[in-house]
């Protein structure tokens, strides 16, 4: 979609994010956010309860996902950001860091519209999963198969086919962008299912696990299963915010770059969006950690016992 533009790299707009704005707003962003995934990550691994706890297993994953792009993508970035030029010149490495930028965002964005259908499954339709059976293709099943799929196919269009133009631009300083967007069949299927359709899931069933929860609590009358799920609701509820500010407006963008928006016009909008979007991975450990009271507790009960072991130590 880009390619024309892209061999013309004089007619680009600037980048209206200054460059020392962007490295210190990430450099500051990505070590509190790596040392609270750490945190949340050591919590949900470390409590049995918090382990086994089904609504947590995705929320670990994409923890997970998350913890990746910032031990690896964000320095990079951050690396060329400070010193103007790729840490590492070759188009193998330009390859690698789109996987791991694109189709990390892209499997993030996948695995949560994935949640938000889940937790209708875990708090209204508890029963399906009372089975081993049951839970390994309601639950475990999807998981595995978002993962795997994205892993492959993010695999197939990263490194086949090359974008030469692309990776000369982006050792100008210029953003990776995904050349899937030449071909018209995968672009429509990376605009309408991967980022479209995933974020209207997301705050499609945002919205309607709020309205059922509600009901279910004014019907049944239930104060014990209303506080059980409300803590979920509103975990999710959390989240998706994140997902619809940070990552809605890039693929707003992209639709109506393809279909009305100048191609120009486009990409100073996108300056914006993508350096938007990260923070959707930086705050997520954040939002996990403010609505879950578990989460909090497990914490607070794991720094009071580091803490008299320290004074036994000391004693």
């Amino acid at each position: 979609m880009l390619n024309s533009i892209q061999n013309k790299t004089d007619y680009l707009p600037k980048n209206p994010i200054p460059i020392t704005f962007r490295f210190w707003t990430y450099l500051i962003a990505n070590f509190l956010s790596l040392s609270c995934t750490i945190i949340v990550l050591y919590c949900f691994l470390r409590n049995r309860s918090l382990r086994r706890s089904l609504n947590n297993h995705i929320i670990i994953i994409i923890l997970i996902v998350g913890l990746i792009n910032e031990l690896i993508d964000i320095p990079s970035r951050l690396y060329q950001y400070r010193f103007k030029t790729p840490l590492i010149q070759s188009e193998f490495y330009y390859l690698f860091g789109f996987y791991l930028n694109y189709g990390g965002h892209i499997t993030h964005l996948l695995l949560f519209s994935w949640a938000t259908i889940q937790r209708h499954i875990l708090i209204f339709h508890h029963h399906c999963l009372l089975t081993r059976r049951r839970r390994f293709f309601l639950h475990y099943l999807p998981m595995i198969i978002i993962f795997i799929y994205s892993l492959i196919y993010y695999a197939v269009i990263t490194f086949y086919p090359f974008c030469q133009t692309f990776f000369k631009f982006y050792l100008t300083g210029g953003y990776i962008i995904p050349c899937i967007y030449e071909y018209r069949p995968l672009a429509l299927w990376e605009l309408f299912i991967h980022q479209g359709l995933a974020t209207l899931n997301i705050a499609i069933f945002s919205i309607a696990l709020i309205v059922r929860v509600v009901q279910q609590k004014r019907h049944v009358h239930g104060i014990i299963l209303w506080r059980k799920y409300r803590r979920m609701s509103i975990q999710l509820v959390t989240i998706s915010i994140l997902y619809i500010i940070f990552q809605f407006p890039s693929t707003i963008i992209l639709f109506a770059t393809r279909y009305s928006l100048s191609k120009v016009a486009s990409i100073s909008c996108m300056y914006y969006a993508l350096y938007l979007r990260h923070y959707g991975i930086f705050l997520f450990p954040f939002a996990c950690l403010a609505s879950s009271p578990e989460l909090q507790v497990a914490l607070i009960n794991s720094l009071q016992s580091r803490q008299q072991r320290y004074q036994t130590v000391r004693s």
